[in-house]
């Protein structure tokens, strides 16, 4: 597969090569011929922006400058967030809104989806935890901007 759109069942991108991603769903696993970031900005496109446009974006609305969660689509609240340095070939993308719960085991963090689909990193529960929490940020302040425009209208 040359081409990939997030979508609400997406769950991970991970990379596996140097243009290599591998696209967890809910209900299926498949491989697509382009890297983790270029995934998510074709995706960021296929909404109408681009990673850069949400990157500025994210950072207007929360201050964030670094590892910073994305807004893929905002209608329907799909955020991701990169577990590294999004520049890094080994940055793995995450769904925030399909994170059921995650765990610390070791160095490792196991992350449980609302599926019930599970992933083991090789990523610490401190950097996953952070993660989370400036993706609820910037949920909250998304949807209070949403909710206020709306009463003004």
């Amino acid at each position: 597969m040359n081409e990939y759109e997030i979508n609400r069942k997406t769950l991970a991108i991970i990379p596996i090569g140097e243009n290599k991603s591998k696209v967890i769903e809910v209900r299926e696993e498949f491989i697509v011929n382009c890297s983790p970031i270029k995934i998510v900005d074709n995706s960021c496109k296929f909404f109408g922006s681009s990673y850069e446009g949400r990157f500025y974006g994210t950072k207007t609305l929360t201050g964030i400058t670094h590892k910073s969660p994305i807004i893929i689509e905002e209608s329907k609240k799909i955020i991701f967030f990169p577990t590294k340095s999004p520049r890094l070939n080994t940055c793995i993308w995450l769904s925030f809104n399909n994170i059921l719960n995650y765990i610390e085991k070791g160095k490792e963090s196991i992350i449980t989806f609302s599926c019930g689909k599970e992933i083991k990193l090789d990523i610490s529960y401190s950097i996953i935890d952070n993660q989370v929490l400036r993706s609820t940020r910037l949920e909250s302040v998304l949807s209070k901007r949403i909710e206020n425009f709306s009463k003004s209208i």
